[in-house]
């Protein structure tokens, strides 16, 4: 997780913002690269800890990575949020991506460089196992006792959770998932409309006016 996030949970930082999914490329960038994350922390690592090792541990980069990823992982993993590279146009502005055609990657028409096994596991459970040894209560029973928790919670009764349920419900019904795809066909299916009726319209404008022009012509004769 990104710094502001720990900072935020201890009331050091007022909050956070979409710049903690661009840490969150870096990370996974650099782990897909390296085979192994920019921070060694594990989930018993104290946050006053972790956010000491943000500021006193930096991440080590190989020599054989090139000038451009470095500088990039090193925009996408800046610990001052305000400084993070967190937007797509810096993103095409980099050298490191510069040959990218970006069109036909929103139009997904650039091959995958690595399609996975669907007959296979496909991730490393090594952390799952970790947590499941150091947790007192097993990964699998989380939900269960989630649900209990909420559902033990909730069956005071309180105004307070009450209106909590409210706005919850609220949430679930009013937002909007946003679909990129979507919109594009939609605003491509209104433009395309929008030229049917143009040329409806001049067609119905030239029939009149050559309409006009033999009623003018017979007149004259």
């Amino acid at each position: 997780m990104a710094p502001e996030l720990f900072q935020t949970s201890e009331g050091t930082h007022p909050g956070y913002s979409f710049a903690v999914d661009w840490w969150s490329l870096g990370v996974t960038a650099y782990e897909l690269l390296r085979g192994q994350r920019p921070y060694i922390m594990r989930s018993s690592t104290p946050t006053s800890e972790i956010l000491q090792s943000f500021h006193k541990v930096h991440p080590c980069y190989p020599a054989a990575w090139s000038a451009e990823i470095k500088s990039l992982l090193r925009k996408l993993l800046c610990v001052d949020a305000q400084k993070r590279l967190s937007s797509l146009s810096e993103l095409k502005d980099t050298e490191c991506l510069s040959y990218v055609t970006w069109d036909a990657v929103l139009s997904k028409d650039v091959p995958p460089g690595f399609i996975p096994n669907r007959r296979r596991l496909n991730c490393d459970p090594t952390f799952e196992l970790e947590e499941m040894i150091l947790e007192s209560k097993p990964l699998h029973k989380k939900k269960k006792r989630l649900a209990r928790k909420t559902r033990d919670q909730g069956s005071d009764g309180s105004p307070q959770n009450g209106h909590l349920q409210q706005r919850l419900d609220c949430v679930q019904r009013d937002f909007l998932i946003f679909n990129r795809e979507k919109l594009t066909k939609t605003k491509a299916d209104t433009d395309s409309s929008n030229m049917n009726l143009k040329e409806e319209n001049r067609a119905l404008e030239d029939g009149q006016n050559n309409n006009v022009t033999s009623a003018a012509a017979s007149s004259s004769s």
